[in-house]
């Protein structure tokens, strides 16, 4: 069939081959598999670990996330068939590229930094909270502890203030003409003097009369 393998590198591989005409309408499947062993494994496409499928109107694909220092088989069939010997290649993985493995490091250094900022926030967000809730807390209980204060401050002023009296206004009423009445002394005057006939009096000694 004429694949070929080329750009090899630690990561990745360009797979190439010709247009067939049995795909025009269709499209490839191109299956690969690490540490391959041609005397174990065979060319049956449930083998294969990985497929990517390509539309008919490309010849060429980029195998990427590939294992370093590793022996991979790469196969290109029409419609997902079973592949034959002509129709794969074996390659080799090469070294990681230093430039590659230092954008791994950067992007794992990146990874672990923002999941660490993001952990920080998190307990920061819940600390923040606790405090405000127990701020929040103290302030009712003292601003309850006030009230309180104040009404046992006026409960005891309204015991200690004598109860005030009704504003009634007293009346002297005078003892009515019907029943006149006279003071009279023991020793000036008779019990029995000056009285009117058919009147009724009443009798005070001179002491109760002080």
């Amino acid at each position: 069939m004429g694949i070929t393998v080329q750009n090899i590198t630690g990561n990745t591989a360009m797979v190439i081959w010709p247009k067939m005409a049995s795909c025009a309408d269709s499209f490839y499947s191109i299956m690969y598999h690490p540490n391959w062993n041609s005397m174990l494994s065979s060319y049956s496409r449930k083998s294969f670990q990985k497929e990517e499928r390509v539309p008919a109107s490309r010849s060429s694909f980029v195998v990427e996330n590939l294992t370093p220092l590793t022996t991979y088989i790469l196969c290109v069939t029409c419609q997902s068939a079973n592949p034959s010997s002509d129709q794969c290649r074996v390659f080799n993985t090469l070294e990681q590229d230093p430039a590659s493995a230092s954008n791994t490091k950067k992007e794992l250094a990146l990874g672990i930094w923002l999941t660490s900022s993001v952990l920080l926030l998190i307990i920061a967000a819940i600390l923040l909270y606790g405090c405000l809730h127990l701020l929040c807390r103290r302030r009712r209980d003292h601003l309850q502890g006030q009230n309180g204060t104040s009404k046992q401050d006026q409960r005891k002023a309204r015991t200690k203030s004598p109860p005030s009296a009704p504003h009634a206004k007293k009346q002297l009423l005078p003892l009515p003409s019907l029943f006149p009445f006279q003071f009279f002394s023991d020793k000036t005057h008779s019990p029995t003097a000056n009285f009117y006939p058919t009147a009724e009096y009443i009798l005070c000694n001179e002491g109760a009369r002080k």
